[in-house]
């Protein structure tokens, strides 16, 4: 199956948009690992409602004017990423959690690298938030758009970071 594409700048780099049949499927970055979120062939779109809706929010988000997001999702990943992605849905704008509050969070408490892989794996980064997941001690860990985009999207959300 295909998915419909469209390309996007925004202050964190390129951005490609991906659609899937039933909403979002992906949001890669400018130089991502194409075995990070496998998806098959992509065409790009010209007028797709759920591209321009994302395009349009983020465009939002980056301005400062949105901090929830409210796009269809068609996220594709184990039963246990799809729990993990869900927890991230729920951290709140300009607010993180640590890898072990998510594993605690969705039923594996001693799962927190568990939840580290899942969450490297999130298909909808900035929208499904897996740069609000931090480390236990308030540092910041790896991010598919790289630490400086996390440091970014969390400075963006009025984040401060302080080591415990």
């Amino acid at each position: 199956m295909s998915h419909a594409s469209k390309i996007i700048a925004s202050p964190v780099g390129q951005l490609t948009l991906v659609a899937g049949a039933r909403g979002l499927a992906a949001i890669l970055w400018e130089n991502d690992d194409p075995a990070r979120v496998p998806l098959g062939p992509l065409c790009a779109a010209g007028d797709h409602e759920v591209l321009e809706r994302t395009h349009a929010q983020l465009d939002e988000y980056f301005a400062g004017r949105r901090r929830v997001f409210d796009v269809p999702l068609d996220m594709t990943g184990t039963p246990f990423q799809k729990a993990v992605w869900q927890a991230l849905l729920t951290i709140p704008f300009g607010e993180t959690r640590s890898y072990g509050q998510l594993a605690a969070q969705v039923g594996s408490p001693k799962g927190s690298r568990a939840v580290g892989a899942a969450n490297g794996r999130n298909p909808v980064s900035i929208i499904a938030p897996c740069h609000r997941a931090i480390g236990a001690n308030g540092s910041l860990t790896g991010f598919a758009g790289g630490l400086e985009a996390k440091r970014f999207l969390l400075e963006l959300e009025g984040w401060q970071q302080r080591l415990l």
